[in-house]
């Protein structure tokens, strides 16, 4: 059996030290021994509370297009994130978890709607009490005019962790893209073999010829368009 491994650190920090990756090599090395061997890992250094997964999708592709087990070493913090969760039901290949085995298909289902049910739990609740405090008169958010420079601040560092963020996956995405296009592919081609991969824009979107001729910017020195159609 073919496994392609799917770890996580939080920090890039622990990432370039290996603090962490090691007890989830050791973790996937244990649930594969006797069952079959590791043909790709790919490594995320993101926060757990971060939606996109770039490298997440790069495993699934790879595993869908080797046909092999997606072998997750830590479910259990992951599990707790919704859009994780869809990533790994959508991406059309068995999955599994070294820190839970019996996550199959099924179980990951039932996380996804308890995910789902939480989240809309908490949306409600905070939204109760936000109603509750604006009939007490209390001014909410940006509404506080001491708070102009505040939210200037905040927009422009929204905008620098999306550019960052459309970056990233840019860098992530290219190499796939040149394994494409290295066959003769078009632009239009490239994009409908992304799809075709279950690979997702920055924005976790379909891939048209506009949006892969950006990311082929990098490749020339020009940084990627901080949101690109998709």
């Amino acid at each position: 059996m073919k496994f392609v491994t799917y770890l996580r650190v939080s920090t890039e920090r622990q990432g370039q030290s290996g603090l962490g990756l090691e007890a989830q090599r050791a973790a996937v090395a244990a649930h594969v021994l006797g069952r079959g061997e590791v043909v790709a890992e790919f490594v995320e250094v993101e926060s757990g509370k971060r939606s996109d997964r770039p490298e997440l999708a790069r495993a699934l592709a790879e595993a869908k297009r080797a046909g092999a087990v997606l072998l997750i070493a830590k479910l259990d913090r992951l599990a707790r994130n919704m859009a994780f969760i869809a990533n790994l039901l959508e991406g059309g290949v068995e999955v599994t978890a070294a820190d839970m085995p019996e996550a199959n298909r099924f179980v990951l289902h039932i996380m996804a709607a308890v995910a789902e049910q939480e989240g809309r739990a908490i949306s409600e609740r905070t939204k109760a009490a936000l109603a509750a405090a604006k009939v007490r008169g209390v001014k909410l958010g940006w509404a506080i005019p001491e708070r102009v420079s505040e939210q200037l601040q905040a927009a422009r560092k929204g905008a620098a962790v999306n550019k960052a963020r459309a970056l990233a996956h840019a860098e992530n995405v290219l190499p796939v893209i040149e394994q494409i296009r290295a066959g003769g592919a078009s632009l239009r081609q490239i994009a409908a073999e992304l799809n075709a991969r279950g690979i997702k824009t920055a924005r976790g979107g379909k891939w048209h010829a506009t949006t892969v001729r950006n990311i082929l910017t990098v490749e020339n020195g020009a940084e990627a368009r901080a949101a690109y159609p998709g």
